[in-house]
């Protein structure tokens, strides 16, 4: 993401820069007074290093494109850092203590020097506490240099967007998803169950690993174990979020636990094998497993908000599943 459009934000006197100012009035006021020919001198050379910190400050923030690299998988409340690389189109000049940052969610880091035509990778850290998708047009970038007189600062364009996950709380620390086997139905198929379906004789092509070697050894020919097949493990979560209008920050809370429960649930179930799918009011997303069901469920939750009460319960039209319910005075239950 390019950002060559900058805006002056805001120009900042620090405790150096006041101190000097004070200092410039009290000698004009002594050479206005005396008619020090020496106290005007040093007056005007004090006023013009006061233009010059201007100017180069202005310029030292100057001509720097942001290039944001790509932002990783991030849960409320997650500490993350965005790989950020910072050029610097002037060819005549670099650029020096450069500070990138400043905003609540993202901490400051300080770039020392920039050469002319350089470019240099930085990470910006972010933290950021509430789950959904969070958008940063702007950076701010400041710099005291060159004299420490002013603390100059731009804001360019970042065009950021980061969608925050839920939080993921431990699987172990939670009375909701003690690990349990649920869902675990062999079929009638051949398989690699634990169930036993028949004893025959081994035929070319057989897994040699399925052979019952104690009973081979009895009857002194090779006898094949078939087992049945296990169905995928699957479970069904059904999170209610027809809860009403959140009404103060105690019931928006609870709710957020809500999200990031049927999250952590989603996690830990489709790290443990299962097929996992996950049902709203509005959302629907049916039984599969692996990293990209993990992403669709993630994302759902990431943007799922309270709708209005309803009468009718919340149903995933599966039956013979497994179901993990959440909501307003749900407990879990396996069906």
């Amino acid at each position: 993401m390019r950002s060559p459009a900058v805006k002056l934000e805001r120009v900042r006197i620090t405790k150096v820069g006041l101190w000097y100012i004070l200092t410039t009035l009290v000698i004009g006021v002594a050479g206005a007074n005396t008619g020090n020919n020496a106290l005007y001198l040093v007056e005007a050379v004090m006023l013009g290093l006061l233009a010059i910190s201007g100017l180069a400050s202005k310029r030292n923030l100057s001509r720097l494109v942001l290039d944001f690299g790509a932002v990783p998988e991030v849960h409320a409340g997650q500490v993350f850092a965005v790989p950020l690389e910072v050029r610097n189109r002037d060819r005549m000049l670099g650029r020096r203590y450069v500070t990138i940052g400043g905003l609540a969610e993202i901490e400051s880091v300080l770039i020392p020097f920039l050469g002319k035509g350089e470019s240099t990778r930085v990470e910006l850290t972010f933290r950021i506490k509430r789950r959904g998708l969070h958008r940063f047009e702007n950076v701010r970038l400041t710099s005291v240099f060159p004299f420490g007189l002013f603390e100059k600062a731009m804001r360019y364009p970042a065009g950021l967007e980061i969608l925050v996950y839920p939080e993921i709380f431990p699987a172990s620390g939670l009375r909701h998803f003690d690990p349990f086997r649920v869902g675990e139905e062999p079929s009638r198929k051949i398989g690699w169950s634990h169930e036993l379906r028949t004893l025959r004789a081994f035929r070319p092509g057989d897994d040699p690993r399925g052979i019952h070697w104690k009973r081979s050894a009895r009857t002194g020919a090779l006898i094949f174990m078939e087992r049945e097949a296990e169905d995928g493990l699957r479970l069904a979560i059904l999170l209610d979020n027809a809860v009403g209008e959140l009404a103060d920050s105690t019931e928006a809370e609870r709710f957020e636990r809500l999200v990031s429960e049927a999250a952590s649930a989603a996690v830990h179930y489709l790290g443990e094998g299962y097929e996992v799918a996950f049902t709203t009011r509005d959302v629907t997303i049916p039984h599969a497993g692996g990293r990209i069901q993990r992403q669709r469920i993630l994302h759902a939750l990431a943007v799922l908000a309270a709708v209005p009460r309803r009468s009718q319960p919340l149903w995933s039209g599966r039956s013979g599943v497994a179901e993990l319910r959440l909501g307003w005075g749900e407990e879990r239950r396996a069906s």
